[in-house]
């Protein structure tokens, strides 16, 4: 990889300023020029992507999957330690801090091209879930929903494993799967819940998901350069701090544009809707008038009788009405329906008083009857919740 060979360190360090060879003994990498270009070499290689990981990329993302199908975090967790080793994002890391922009761009397209397959592998989980709702199954997305937040604790997680990641690759003896497993967690589970959700139908989900995995992966390739540029990787070039400078912008306007507002308050980064909630499941709920009102005046029967000048007065008797008060089983009152087992037009609570004015009918084995409310409403109940009382009409001749 020549494009890391441009830099001048003098091969001799004795021939080095004492400063300059106090700094060098701190370094990482050797100052020899061709040793330097050598473990440059070799660390290019481990960090560059390889068939193994995008065939891995793609069995964690169906497994990641499937832990969103079941609502299983632990499944979840068994897609991430199947996932492989992310040396192309230390690649990215390295590519950035060295100053080539090929390196930076080779390892970003394979880190894409690992991201399509884990998504295509949560699209296969999000396929079943489909299927599942067709035939009347409930699918839960409380773990996707979950895998597609911004929170504070991701990105301390990120900034801790991506620094062990990084330490380790440019120590070929030393196993770099653990720190990976870390940074995997927070950048696989939500490209599969983005081809979960796009599968079963849940675009917010799938939008949410890809911006999660960017502002992630963006974040981590930072860390990653500033880790290197600790253990002592500098640019070979000045257009070497202008890709670094431009990535670590673009990591910030990537946050803050995607958090809406940046760090909150609440320390966590929020689209418009970051909360985790659980989908109701609405039943119907009968709603009774909390109490009927008494009737304001109670019906009094005045018969008025016709005078003649020859005849006595002789009182005309009108039909006696039927007085019913309310007595349901249930304790709960009963419905008022515009005809015998129609729709509900109000209610009553026990002991409330109504008038019977009709006839008793028929309704599918059972009587109803026409009732009138103090407040003038009328409709019809089931006989079997009234007991009636017939008060005595009150007759005035004058």
């Amino acid at each position: 990889m020549s494009q890391f060979t441009s830099e001048q360190i003098p091969d001799d360090p004795k021939n080095m300023p004492p400063a300059r060879r106090r700094r060098s003994r701190r370094l990482l990498a050797p100052l020899g020029v061709d040793e330097r270009a050598d473990f440059l070499d070799q660390f290019a290689h481990r960090a560059s992507p390889s068939f193994d990981f995008f065939l891995f990329s793609l069995l964690a993302g169906v497994v990641i999957g499937l832990g969103l199908l079941a609502n299983a975090p632990a499944v979840v967790v068994l897609g991430c330690v199947m996932a492989p080793i992310l040396a192309p994002t230390v690649g990215m890391a390295l590519g950035t801090i060295v100053g080539s922009l090929r390196f930076f761009l080779r390892n970003l397209g394979g880190t894409l091209v690992g991201a399509i397959l884990t998504l295509v592998g949560g699209l296969m989980g999000g396929v079943l879930a489909r299927l599942l709702m067709f035939v009347g199954l409930e699918v839960r997305f409380d773990q996707a929903l979950q895998s597609t937040l911004f929170t504070l604790p991701n990105f301390l997680v990120i900034l801790a494993a991506m620094t062990l990641l990084s330490a380790t690759m440019t120590h070929a003896e030393r196993p770099a799967h653990l720190p990976s497993v870390g940074l995997a967690y927070l950048l696989f589970p939500p490209l599969a819940a983005a081809g979960f959700a796009l599968a079963a139908g849940r675009g917010d989900i799938f939008a949410d998901g890809l911006a999660v995995f960017v502002v992630h992966l963006f974040f981590a390739v930072l860390v990653g350069s500033l880790t290197l540029a600790a253990l002592g990787f500098r640019p070979p070039s000045p257009f070497g701090y202008t890709l670094g400078g431009a990535v670590a912008l673009l990591t910030l306007v990537l946050i803050v544009g995607f958090g809406s507002a940046g760090l909150a308050a609440r320390n966590y980064l929020g689209f418009p809707t970051p909360t985790l909630t659980l989908t109701p499941t609405l039943t119907p709920t009968l709603t009774l008038t909390p109490t009927l009102p008494p009737p304001t005046a109670t019906p009094t029967l005045t018969l008025t009788p016709t005078r003649t000048p020859t005849k006595p007065p002789t009182p005309t008797a009108t039909p006696t009405p039927l007085f019913a008060v309310v007595r349901a089983a249930n304790s709960e009152g009963v419905l008022l329906r515009d005809q015998p087992g129609g729709a509900i037009v109000g209610s009553l609570l026990n002991g409330a008083l109504v008038a019977i004015i009709g006839d008793i009918q028929e309704h599918q084995g059972a009587p109803w009857v026409p009732v009138l409310l103090p407040n003038g409403k009328t409709g019809w109940i089931r006989w079997s919740y009234l007991a009636t009382a017939t008060p005595l009409p009150t007759a005035t001749v004058p």
